[in-house]
């Protein structure tokens, strides 16, 4: 009977200690997530969060401002672009679908009246950040961007935009060595920091903004790229869409011209 008696008070005082004997009414806050360990544990539990649910491809028409690092008036432009996760994104530079990039194959290519001009070992870091780590193991997101010159670590908590975020690659204060930052509810790319290539005095600065639920993952249909201080680009999705059946030849540099292209 003792006993019986005493698992009230027990149990009365577990709950006390749980919310550290909080009065009625207080507002318990939860102690903050524990950092990953790295930077590849972060990437696992992205893919893992949305392992089978992410989209893996993804069409939509890019409107497209651009300003010189140097200062200029802006250009503008619309551009067409399609995704087949992972390691795929086609960008034609215009309407006419004869001129653009293409990754794929761990390849970068530039078209020019619908032949190849240039191709060079490669990889885009933010169709790795924001799409392919959904559509592949962490292991390979991983090794692609150290090829890119991201560090494994530090991990470290911060805010953007309002809301807690990882970084990956940097401590506190160094907005100019590779990092990359990720929404810690969400779990998806917001930012990517490194050093410019056509000046590497400044910083290249990419924002992935204005995320709304898409098929199962989500999708920025804003965004920004600074060179230091400066906006140099502002891209803006429309007709976005998710799921949709696309032409594997649509990925190959040798039927750039020939493949059934989504816009036709």
């Amino acid at each position: 009977m003792r006993l019986r008696s005493a698992v009230p008070a027990l149990l009365a005082l577990a709950a006390c200690a749980a919310a550290a004997c909080a009065p009625p009414g207080a507002t318990i806050v939860a102690a903050p997530a524990p950092a990953p360990a790295s930077g590849g544990a972060l990437l696992e539990a992205m893919r893992a969060r949305y392992d089978g649910k992410w989209y893996r491809t993804l069409t939509f028409v890019q409107r497209t401002e651009q300003v010189p690092p140097g200062g200029g008036a802006p250009r503008r432009s619309t551009w067409y672009e399609a995704v087949s996760a992972p390691g795929k994104l086609r960008i034609d530079l215009d309407s006419t679908l004869r001129n653009g990039q293409l990754f794929a194959n761990d390849s970068q290519y530039v078209v020019l009246n619908g032949q190849v001009r240039r191709a060079a070992a490669g990889h885009n870091p933010l169709q790795v950040l924001a799409f392919d780590v959904y559509a592949q193991p962490a292991a390979r997101t991983a090794a692609v961007l150290r090829g890119l010159g991201f560090r494994d670590a530090p991990v470290r908590a911060d805010a953007w935009q309002g809301r807690p975020v990882w970084v990956v690659g940097a401590r506190a204060g160094d907005l100019k060595s590779h990092q990359y930052w990720v929404d810690q509810e969400r779990l998806v790319f917001v930012r990517m920091l490194q050093p410019f290539p056509g000046d590497t005095a400044q910083t290249f600065d990419v924002r992935f903004e204005n995320y709304r639920p898409l098929a199962g993952g989500w999708i920025a249909p804003r965004v920004e790229a600074y060179v230091g201080t400066t906006r140099t680009l502002l891209e803006e999705y429309e007709d976005v869409r998710a799921n949709v059946a696309l032409d594997p030849e649509l990925f190959d540099p040798r039927k750039w011209s020939t493949a059934k292209h989504w816009r036709r």
